[in-house]
């Protein structure tokens, strides 16, 4: 098992001042390598809250979080930092590329605190392999002005995959797109959780979307429950 959580509880605010809103309630869920999930639920739902304590850019209240069996609320926020440059992979609804950096240049980006030359050395070949497995060989050199939404989508997904995580986090990564770039990303990210064997979690608004993966879950009322299973 690569990923456990149990029984996450977040809350916003506090119930001194009135303002205390609980998002998740108990939340568990267990993730094998290689498997994709998705999780819908409406917005406010606490699904991107949950993401971001998956990807240690938030605490829970309480619970427990597991990756490799290791527990992440104990690290401090340098391994915490550490942790998610070299195991997590994120992707956004907006592609946050920087403007002022080629489609080369933004994929490797998260590989700039890696000291290792050799490793970097790497990493500029692997960049320029996934630039061409997606289809953007011709414009690995142009900056993302000239690009459309769904190839600066695709520049997003393989800098996310840069540095060989085992677990991908999507945080609505279609959501900015039309449906045949929806669809097109989406099976990207399935042919390369096959490829390279990448857990796989997405959150997103989209039941097609959601269908597409292995297993769909919903947050509803702070929990977390099993929509439908494809495996």
């Amino acid at each position: 098992m690569l990923l456990k959580i149990e029984k996450v509880f977040k809350s916003y605010g506090s119930e001194n001042v009135g303002n205390l809103r609980k998002v998740l309630q108990g939340v568990s869920l267990e993730v094998d390598q290689n498997e994709t999930i998705s999780i819908l639920g409406p917005s406010g739902s606490g699904k991107s809250t949950l993401l971001n304590i998956i990807g240690t850019l938030d605490t829970p209240d309480s619970g427990g979080i597991y990756f490799n069996e290791k527990a992440l609320t104990s690290l401090s926020e340098g391994q915490r930092t550490q942790f998610r440059n070299r195991e997590i992979g994120f992707i956004f609804q907006l592609h946050h590329l920087l403007p002022q950096c080629t489609v080369l240049e933004n994929v490797l980006i998260p590989v700039l605190p890696v000291k290792d030359k050799q490793y970097r050395k790497e990493s500029q070949h692997r960049a320029l392999d996934l630039i061409k497995e997606v289809g953007l060989w011709e414009q690995r050199n142009v900056r993302p002005d000239v690009l459309s939404g769904g190839e600066c989508q695709r520049v997003a997904v393989i800098r996310a995959l840069i540095n060989k995580p085992r677990l991908l986090l999507a945080d609505e990564p279609t959501g900015s797109l039309d449906r045949e770039n929806a669809l097109s990303v989406t099976s990207l990210l399935l042919n390369l959780n096959r490829e390279f064997r990448t857990a796989l979690i997405v959150v997103t608004h989209s039941s097609e979307i959601a269908s597409m993966m292995n297993k769909s879950y919903e947050i509803k009322n702070g929990l977390l429950k099993v929509k439908q299973e494809t495996l």
